[in-house]
């Protein structure tokens, strides 16, 4: 799809990234997000769209650009990914373009929060925890060879094929997600589906805390109860545990393979990557206040204490327990929300309808909408 046609189609265009939130330096680059919809020929004939991505410079005149049909994108706005729900709730200065059909999306926004935000806000955030911990243990021990099958106590050779330890572990992980999702089995009547999943991580956790059964534990269990021999789990065990530690290694290799020279002096002075970690506490805090007040503030007003913690304010020791803390906390606001448990699809799929029509000049636009 050519750049002129995308241009032409576009019905929302905005700043996104660093320069949306307000934490942006004199060295970030320029992140540019849009929507359109294409030609009624994208959708009536035998073309396809789903985005349109041009790497620029990061200036503001050449930024990199990605533009999402507006299906695609609907799409993934309902699902509460963070940087998707950015376009519709940015600040109105960081508005490059706005149609009227953009304007009726931008008005329909609320359409698209629910309590799937709790697990992705908060899932986005503690998947950057993770990166912060390995980059860290990669800091202070960095290890010095791949790992041998032999370390983990495995014949040169596997002895099981890899397809039947692969179905074998499918097996297990299955019974251990029954497990932990049948909470009728402990009694517990929980009144809606935001509490049941409260409930079943709150079981988990307490039973990693008294270490009655952490997850390998939990897994070994499934496996017995499938009726796998001992001798066939211990082998299972330890291939697993090789193959975590063969990862590990592939990730450390390419950590210190890409990771630029900003990035490389954060995490040697700081002890750790501090852009993620304001990364981190950005989208922890996001992730509350939709839950609580139902809106996502783009344009962050603690823009100030981020940047501060980019460079250097908050120990590593304070990011991870404050992290842990508020992880723990969300179950109980998304608890408690005024939000629905997930978007309502069918408002979603009749304002998609009526932004198609108006934007393809199709007929009544308000024909089908509530």
């Amino acid at each position: 799809m050519q750049r002129n046609l995308v241009d032409a189609s576009t019905i929302l265009l905005v700043r996104a990234g660093s320069h949306a939130y307000g934490t942006n330096t004199p060295t970030s680059d320029l992140d540019v997000r849009g929507i359109m919809i294409p030609p009624s020929d994208y959708y009536l004939g035998m073309k396809r769209v789903e985005q349109y991505q041009e790497a620029g410079d990061g200036t503001e005149t050449k930024p990199d650009l990605v533009v999402y049909e507006l299906r695609k994108y609907l799409t993934l706005a309902a699902d509460a990914n963070p940087n998707i729900l950015e376009l519709l709730f940015c600040d109105d200065s960081d508005v490059l373009k706005l149609s009227p059909v953009g304007e009726k999306l931008r008005a329909s926004r609320h359409f698209f929060l629910s309590k799937k935000a709790r697990h992705t806000f908060s899932g986005y955030a503690m998947s950057q925890l993770k990166k912060i911990e390995s980059h860290r243990r990669w800091l202070l021990h960095p290890p010095s060879a791949p790992p041998c099958r032999a370390d983990s106590g495995l014949p040169e050779r596997a002895v099981i094929p890899a397809d039947q330890l692969a179905a074998a572990t499918a097996m297990m992980m299955r019974k251990v997600a029954d497990w932990e999702n049948t909470l009728p089995t402990f009694g517990v009547d929980c009144a809606d589906e935001a509490s049941t999943i409260a409930m079943r991580d709150r079981i988990v956790e307490t039973l990693t805390e008294i270490h009655a059964a952490t997850t390998d534990e939990r897994v070994l269990a499934a496996g017995r109860v499938l009726g796998f021999d001992d001798n066939f789990l211990d082998l299972l065990d330890r291939e697993r545990r090789y193959e975590q530690k063969r990862r590990e290694w592939d990730s450390f290799k390419a950590w210190k393979a890409t990771r630029n020279e900003a990035r490389s002096e954060l995490e040697c002075k700081y002890g750790y990557d501090t852009k993620h970690g304001m990364h981190l506490v950005r989208l922890m805090r996001t992730c509350a206040e939709i839950l609580t007040s139902g809106t996502v503030l783009v344009k962050r007003p603690d823009a100030a204490e981020l940047l501060s913690i980019r460079q250097g304010a908050w120990s590593y020791e304070r990011l991870i327990g404050w992290a842990r803390d508020q992880d723990a906390k969300m179950a109980t606001l998304a608890a408690v929300s005024p939000l629905p448990h997930s978007p309502d699809r069918e408002a979603i799929g009749t304002l998609c309808e009526a932004l198609l029509r108006e934007g393809l000049g199709l007929g009544d636009a308000t024909r089908s909408t509530k």
